[in-house]
């Protein structure tokens, strides 16, 4: 007789699982297909141009530096004067002077790459380009298109160049990991990290190294480097504070030395100009800014924004962030804001909740002309690994299906369901579960897919640029890396 209750037990508490378990099988309603923001993304289309370039680094470690360093020395002299003569001018965006000036770094880049020596003169150059042509940008207007293609072509077009260089540098030559481009005159107290004033309000663009950070980097209409946006705090004590919004938990507030120690591929220092109207008025505004921002993240939770909505600051992504901050003091920055027209990202994004594609990404910030460059730092043991997880996003969206969401696992549904009950508790006694807040276990599931996904074709990308390194003898630029990803 107990043997039977206990049977019967059993078989109602199977019953009960399996129910559950069919229950929580319901998919979630199905969503608008998505469309993006209707715009052209940018394309290169110098696919012969790129070829070329490798040729010509082919030749150049043939012919040997010995030879070549009187051409490499006229060829910097020459992009130097070409970089002076745009401080003398008023140019549009379309001059030929930027077209030249733009093709002389990148004919530059191969020389520089089989000769290595020359690298610090080189990222000097680029350097000052950029600064130059984002002095130029001042006078545009921002939301021009040749403006922001001019501009993405100069800043991060010439920004590959320079790795590409770089990443052919044997590991005993000198790596120039921190390139300083400007120091932007600031009233706002700062500390130094890296022989760098960083000032408080300053603006800190990176690049994780998560599969989603390179989707976000390389998702927009103009495919970039950066993920991550944060914004510096300084005290007058001089106690630094990062304010940032992560996926997991929200806005945070963090010390220096944590949010160095977080993965980063890459920091880019940007920095309010001192000639702006409201800073010749306040010239504290950016540290007031930073206050604010640190007062509102001490003083309530602020959920991660999955929607992207950069109208509304009562959930913030990590971009809004800053913009919101800098908001409060009268400074809209994104002058141009981030478009997502690709069909294939836009209801990527869209089946993990986005539903704002004209919005603020960290990679366009840099466009933004009310922002100077102040220096950027690259982890030399991870760069090429950043190029690889971007050649590998590119590829796959490139070989995605218009409107479609990301796949995942129906069949894992019931657990993934089960983990976000768990992580709602934890959320409601202040901590962090599995699922983040702000995102369904569906969700949860698609991105899952996405970086395991993402991971082993990376895996494989690397094992394929191994063979090519040990074949040819040189690193695989971006756009082999790209090829061999499509494969």
């Amino acid at each position: 007789m107990l043997k039977t209750r206990t049977r019967r037990r059993l078989l109602a508490a199977g019953l009960v699982l399996v129910a559950s378990y069919l229950l929580l099988l319901i998919p979630d309603r199905e969503l608008p297909r998505a469309t993006g923001a209707g715009q052209e993304p940018f394309a290169w289309n110098r696919d012969a141009f790129w070829s070329g370039l490798e040729q010509q680094f082919v030749e150049a470690r043939s012919t040997g530096c010995e030879l070549l360093s009187t051409n490499i020395e006229a060829r910097l002299l020459d992009v130097s004067n070409r970089i002076a003569g745009l401080h003398s001018a008023e140019l549009s965006p379309d001059a030929g002077e930027l077209d030249r000036l733009e093709d002389s770094l990148f004919e530059l880049a191969p020389l520089v790459a089989a000769c290595p020596q020359w690298l610090e003169q080189y990222a000097g150059a680029v350097c000052r380009a950029q600064a130059a042509v984002k002095l130029q940008s001042e006078r545009w207007d921002p939301g021009d298109p040749a403006a922001r293609a001019r501009l993405y072509r100069m800043l991060s077009g010439t920004r590959m160049a320079l790795e590409e260089a770089m990443l052919q540098a044997p590991t005993n030559a000198s790596f120039p990991s921190l390139t300083v481009t400007s120091d932007e005159p600031s009233a706002c107290p700062y500390i130094v990290r890296y022989g760098v004033k960083v000032h408080s309000g300053d603006l800190l663009v990176s690049r994780g190294g998560a599969p989603t950070s390179a989707l976000i980097a390389r998702g927009n209409d103009f495919p970039g480097s950066f993920s991550h946006v944060a914004l510096l705090h300084v005290g007058e004590t001089g106690e630094a504070h990062i304010i940032e919004s992560h996926i997991e938990c929200g806005v945070t507030v963090s010390s220096i030395e944590d949010y160095l120690k977080d993965k980063k591929l890459r920091i880019l220092v940007l920095r309010l100009r001192s000639d702006l109207p409201a800073m010749r008025a306040d010239p504290l505004l950016p540290h007031k800014a930073a206050q604010a921002a640190l007062r509102e993240a001490r003083g309530r939770h602020i959920p991660y924004d999955f929607a992207m909505d950069h109208n509304d600051p009562a959930t913030q992504f990590c971009s809004e962030v800053a913009s919101s901050a800098y908001a409060r003091q009268g400074i809209r920055l994104w002058l141009a804001r981030t478009r997502i027209s690709s069909p294939v990202v836009a209801g990527w994004l869209a089946s993990v909740g986005v539903r704002y594609f004209e919005t603020e990404e960290p990679a366009d910030l840099e466009h933004d002309p009310q922002l100077r460059i102040v220096a950027e730092w690259r982890d030399r043991e991870t760069l090429f690994k950043a190029h690889v997880d971007d050649a590998v996003t590119d590829a796959m969206i490139e070989q995605g299906r218009p409107g479609e969401g990301l796949s995942y696992s129906h069949w894992l549904l019931p657990f993934a369901r089960v983990s976000k009950a768990y992580s709602v508790v934890l959320n409601l006694l202040g901590g962090v579960g599995p699922v983040p807040e702000g995102m369904t276990a569906t969700q949860a599931l698609r991105v899952d897919r996405f970086q395991r996904r993402h991971e082993a074709m990376a895996e494989r990308l690397l094992a394929k640029a191994a063979e090519f390194r040990e074949r040819k003898g040189y690193t695989p630029p971006y756009w082999e890396l790209v090829r061999m990803a499509r494969e």
